[in-house]
């Protein structure tokens, strides 16, 4: 087996080790199997000099969501866990919101990262040729699909928050789901043949939006818990998820297969893509020499 092959393999184990981690609720493991999925990943872009056009740009974007993943996984192992007597009173309140508040920092740093990987995904999608082919249109339609659905979601679930400050802290991951969303819609008119391209960028899109969604829950539990007077139910020691019943609810494997899974669909396209065009050029070049030949014969004939 060759090395580009195996490490191709090697990312697609990684990743299905981090779904099966996640099932079995070891959230470590999970992220360090997710770790390997994206180091061979970068591996095999990296290794692949057919594709020049995209190799650094789809590079740098798996090598900062790898980043990212280094940095849950030391958040998670930095955690220690306290068990003890439960208090009340503003002593309680105070050792509860401190933390939450830090949490929810660490998560905004990471979807930095997050946006700042898919922004290097698109820029190496942006960068291959458009061809033309009609298939743009249907990936525009699920684009702007998606984008409505998106929409919809989050005015009905967040609406009753200050929109300054909800915007204020998710802004990364609603920057990334716009991305990526955008990157979609303009994916039909660069998909390579077996559709690699679009299928990742559709994966990514439900990815960031399920960030978005994940960290706009967790600061709109912590807004309730700081402005208690806002007409909130709030108890101390217990979980608060202020999500709508009616929002999309997925198992740990699956949310942690989709951004995953489009990083790797989007990379490997990206990659067939440009390799695609690179090959369809040199066939219109040699049918110019050959149409050149014909007629440079013709005269002398």
């Amino acid at each position: 087996m060759r090395l580009p092959i195996g490490l191709l393999v090697a990312s697609v184990a990684g990743g299905l080790l981090s779904a099966a981690a996640a099932v079995l609720a070891m959230p470590g493991a999970s992220m360090q199997f997710g770790l390997v999925m994206l180091l061979a990943l970068l591996a095999y872009v990296l290794l692949d000099r057919s594709a020049r056009r995209v190799r650094w740009a789809v590079a740098g974007g798996i090598g900062l969501l790898a980043v990212v993943e280094v940095m849950r996984l030391l958040w998670y192992q930095e955690q220690v866990v306290e068990v003890g007597w439960v208090s009340y009173g503003p002593a309680a309140e105070a050792s509860i919101l401190g933390p939450w508040r830090d949490s929810i920092d660490r998560q905004r740093l990471a979807a930095l990262g997050l946006a700042l990987g898919v922004a290097c995904l698109v820029a190496g999608v942006l960068s291959l040729p458009s061809r033309g082919r009609r298939r743009g249109a249907a990936t525009t339609a699920l684009a702007l699909l998606l984008l409505a659905w998106f929409g919809l979601d989050s005015t009905r679930e967040f609406v009753r928050y200050p929109l300054s400050d909800l915007l204020g802290t998710v802004w990364p991951t609603l920057l990334a789901a716009l991305v990526a969303m955008g990157a979609l819609a303009l994916s039909g008119w660069r998909a390579d043949r077996r559709w690699l391209l679009p299928v990742g960028l559709f994966l990514l899109s439900l990815g960031a939006a399920n960030a978005y969604s994940d960290l706009a829950a967790m600061w709109s539990g912590w807004w309730e818990m700081a402005n208690p007077d806002q007409d909130a139910f709030l108890e101390l020691g217990m979980a608060v998820s202020t999500a709508t019943e009616d929002s999309l609810q997925v198992s740990s494997a699956v949310e942690t297969m989709i951004p995953l899974a489009g990083t790797g669909l989007t990379a490997v396209g990206a990659l067939h893509s440009s390799r695609e065009a690179t090959d369809r050029m040199g066939l219109l070049l040699m049918g110019d020499e050959g149409r050149d030949a014909a007629e440079d014969d013709g005269p002398s004939a």
